[in-house]
């Protein structure tokens, strides 16, 4: 038995629930399908269970946002710290993290999320902050390699070109010959460090 339908036989679905089913509804649909009768059909429950969570459609979609971006935030701040690995061994690691096993509901809200921002302000500035905290702290790593700052900043830069870009890319290649063109181009960004 899933956890929400658990819930619902209680009577009482978590707030975290619904933004969970908000991120598989936007993963699947874009924003435009995160709708409360859509998401209550979708955990078994009916739409009076929202309305005692979230005043509103738009206070979920807030929810989420802050869900979303806090999340990536802490996500990249815990994969960056160093705990004894130097930082090229965790450029590494994180190279390896991102190419070796794909995730493709994660990617499918990271791409929704990034497409509602095109067209909504709050949903841009989360954007906004997660790449500003993605950039400064791979930055950060390649720093500690001995890069200047400008140099690290556009190492980092590429290195998040790298990441969404091998997501995305080549897919139709089999496992073993897209695992060599990913290694192949993960030693590029790790040439000078």
């Amino acid at each position: 038995m899933s956890s929400a339908k658990g819930e619902a036989r209680a009577g009482e679905v978590r707030s975290e629930t619904w933004i969970e089913a908000g991120f598989k509804e936007i993963a699947r649909t874009g924003v435009e399908g995160v709708r409360v009768e859509v998401l209550a059909k979708n955990l078994g429950v009916t739409k009076g269970g929202f309305y005692r969570r979230f005043r509103d459609r738009a206070a979920l979609l807030e929810a989420m946002l802050q869900h979303w971006s806090a999340g990536r935030i802490a996500a990249i701040e815990k994969q960056t710290s160093l705990d004894g690995a130097t930082a090229r061994e965790r450029l590494k690691a994180l190279i390896a993290l991102y190419s070796e096993r794909m995730n493709t509901e994660g990617m499918a809200v990271e791409l929704a999320i990034r497409q509602w921002a095109r067209s909504d302000e709050p949903a841009a500035n989360a954007v906004a902050s997660v790449d500003a905290a993605r950039l400064k702290n791979v930055g950060q790593l390649y720093r500690a390699t001995g890069l200047a700052a400008e140099e690290a900043d556009a190492q980092a830069f590429l290195f998040y070109c790298f990441v969404f870009g091998q997501s995305l890319l080549f897919l139709e290649r089999g496992p073993r010959k897209r695992a060599q063109l990913v290694a192949k181009s993960a030693e590029t960004l790790l040439c000078e460090v």
